[in-house]
């Protein structure tokens, strides 16, 4: 059965992005790091089944902490796994640093901008089709506690494709 891992920083909203995609139910703590125990879970994307891995939290794959030092163990551990990155859209830059690090090490990722309506609220402009271009990866608009673009992430998941950093920094490069 393939593997998908939920990466991100703490308190983006992982637990309750889980507990949308599976139907399961984890504990939901604003405590960093308090996902020291993983949960699993299962979903079916178009007659396939995959196993979803709830990743306790961290900031970057360097690890400072032991719920740090335990998510990029997992990473490593499941090398053909797609990885779901959830970052919090109002703080986009701190998400993206990890994500660019996960798609570094190979890995295909769909990146899940969670927290969107507040994104909104604070009138941040987000272009998302550019994103897109720059990571050559699914980018998906979400908020998870109401399950706004989940429909579009499960199907994104299929789509997930392996690209390498050399790639996205000639397409950055581009755009200047």
């Amino acid at each position: 059965m393939k593997k998908i891992l939920l990466m991100g920083n703490p308190n983006v909203g992982k637990s309750v992005f889980f507990n949308r995609l599976t139907g399961a139910n984890v504990i939901e703590s604003n405590y960093p790091g308090t996902t020291v125990d993983y949960t699993k879970g299962y979903i079916k994307v178009i007659n396939e089944d995959f196993e979803i891995i709830d990743v306790p939290g961290t900031f970057s794959l360097e690890p400072k902490d032991k719920a740090e030092e335990i998510a990029i163990k997992m990473l490593e551990e499941e090398k053909g796994a797609l990885v779901i990155c959830v970052v919090d859209a109002s703080k986009i830059e701190r998400g993206l640093y990890l994500a660019l690090e996960i798609i570094e090490r190979g890995y295909p990722v769909v990146l899940a901008l969670n927290m969107w309506d507040v994104a909104e609220d604070k009138n941040m402009q987000i272009d998302i089709e550019k994103l897109k271009n720059i990571l050559n990866i699914p980018v998906v608009p979400t908020i998870a506690i109401s399950g706004k673009g989940f429909k579009e992430v499960v199907l994104s998941i299929k789509k997930a494709a392996s690209v390498g950093l050399n790639e996205i920094m000639e397409r950055v490069g581009e755009i200047k």
